[in-house]
């Protein structure tokens, strides 16, 4: 299996060239090749998901419109399921019980909920005793970056990706290093569904490299990271410069 990146809606080669082996745990064996980002191939993504936000291609369409598109992914990964748990356990070697009876089902549930969710969504509006009207009026954060460990490849992307998608926001992910092939699976499917091209971007790669251009960029606008404190932390302080906001979910603890 040869993996690529997506970005503004085509399938391209890291601009270095160099590719990784993905290795298959329970047997060491190499199950597949990646190509290998640096912060050149993110700054391209961020440039592509950021013109798209700011035309308005997917934040301008109609709650029913974008949650035909997330309902598209769900059906599309519940006809595909059995494939892509079997390559979930053998890139990231948990048993086929638990990729099959959970992390798939899990995620294909939660891109429906998202998309029940901004279907029964409206404005809200109070009317207070002195006259005065408050209005809730909900908008996107704008530009993304998503980063996603190696534990639960495929469901963690999917917690992050769909709420983002669902709101209007476009995107950058990047998957683990190690286990990018349910990703990469999820983006075949999301370039099926026909997403408008520079809405959903997969960006492969080191954390030190495409992680830190995402947590640095001042086009991204929001950063949600699981994984470890320290990087964490890092990625606080590499978000600082334009006061982007952030989602932490560390050891397992959400700040």
């Amino acid at each position: 299996m040869k993996i690529n990146m997506f970005i503004d809606g085509k399938w391209v080669e890291a601009l270095s060239g160099d590719r990784r082996n993905v290795i298959n745990p329970a047997t060491g064996e190499v199950m597949a090749t990646a190509t290998e980002g640096s912060a050149d191939d993110a700054k391209m993504a961020i440039k592509a998901a950021r013109k798209a936000f700011d035309k308005g291609i997917w934040s301008n369409l109609s709650a029913d419109d974008r949650a035909s598109y997330l309902y598209k992914i769900a059906d599309r990964l519940e006809e595909k399921a059995a494939e892509i748990a079997r390559l979930e356990t053998a890139n990231n070697g948990k048993v086929i019980r638990a990729t099959a009876n959970v992390d798939i089902p899990v995620s294909i549930q939660c891109f429906r909920y998202y998309a029940d969710l901004i279907k029964d969504m409206k404005k809200e509006s109070y009317n207070r005793t002195d006259s005065s009207e408050t209005i809730i009026i909900h908008e996107p954060i704008g530009v993304c970056g998503l980063i996603v460990p190696w534990n639960f490849p495929l469901m963690l992307a999917v917690w992050q990706i769909a709420p983002a998608l669902a709101a209007g926001n476009t995107i950058v992910i990047k998957p683990s290093e190690i286990t990018p092939v349910s990703a990469f699976k999820l983006f075949e499917i999301i370039e099926e569904v026909g997403l408008p091209a520079g809405v959903a971007n997969l960006v492969l790669g080191s954390g030190s490299k495409v992680g830190n251009e995402l947590a640095e960029n001042h086009d991204v606008d929001k950063i949600a990271f699981t994984g470890g404190t320290k990087t964490g932390q890092s990625i606080m302080r590499a978000a600082a410069g334009n006061m982007k906001k952030i989602t932490l979910e560390l050891g397992g603890n959400p700040h």
